[in-house]
């Protein structure tokens, strides 16, 4: 029960493919009780693959680049809960533009820079006055330290995401809130499957010396789970590679 009485807000549950589906359903069978977001057309989506976990949980609106949903967030989850403990963020949108590099619109990378970057910043900001007694704070994101093909500007997007996490550190560790995210390696997610040529990634387990399954969501989850729990309790603005190794590989 790693998570025992802790209460988490989990963004980012759209199927059950989902590495959010599956840090919600271990957050859960580790002692968790959790609330989900969702917004649009997705909430229904959403309200109903809540029913696959242990124990359906609230869902509450939530538009990441709606200034409205966010400042009303923390009044809209005191309806379920007096506090939170952890928040997953597992928000990432680019328009199809941003995935042509020199030919990107600014309105298209502007998009994804602030869904998938400022966000982290505006979700913290949102859900504060709710962890007046600390916490943790997860992103994921797909290792920024190189040019990946095809992602284009969602990854500039993704290097600023990692950057945003280490000024959250710097800036909500007096409250004893800590901030850190996983580098997942490439899971074949709804949202994954939006990115032009994702079949690319297919090669990936190949030169991961642990291998990959492209399919598994379960080991990124667990990591997530783990920097939710109080077991880190002195680490902040950190990234855990959870990628079968293959970050720290050579040609």
């Amino acid at each position: 029960m790693l998570l025992d009485g802790k209460k988490l807000l989990v963004t980012g549950v759209l199927m059950d493919s989902s590495i959010a589906f599956h840090v919600a359903r271990l957050a859960q069978e580790q002692g968790a009780e959790v609330v989900l977001t969702s917004f649009g057309r997705t909430f229904r989506i959403t309200q109903s693959i809540a029913k696959r976990l242990p124990v359906t949980p609230e869902v509450v609106e939530l538009d990441v680049s709606n200034q409205e949903h966010l400042d009303t967030l923390a009044e809209r989850l005191r309806e379920h809960t007096d506090h939170l403990d952890g928040v997953l963020h597992s928000i990432g949108f680019a328009p199809r533009g941003a995935f042509d590099f020199m030919n990107a619109p600014w309105e298209d990378v502007a998009t994804a820079l602030q869904v998938s970057a400022y966000s982290l910043k505006s979700l913290a900001v949102a859900a504060l006055p709710l962890m007046s007694e600390g916490g943790s704070i997860v992103g994921l994101t797909m290792d920024a330290q190189v040019a990946w093909p095809v992602y284009d500007w969602m990854g500039v997007a993704k290097a600023a995401f990692e950057a945003t996490n280490r000024y959250l550190a710097r800036d909500l560790g007096a409250q004893g809130i800590r901030s850190n995210l996983v580098a997942a390696g490439p899971i074949a997610t709804t949202a994954a499957r939006s990115i032009p040529m994702f079949e690319q990634f297919a090669k990936w387990g190949e030169r991961a010396p642990l291998g990959w399954d492209l399919k598994d969501a379960e080991p990124a989850a667990k990591a997530c789970v783990a920097l939710l729990s109080d077991w880190f309790p002195a680490t902040t603005g950190e990234i855990v590679h959870v990628d079968g190794g293959f970050h720290a590989m050579g040609f």
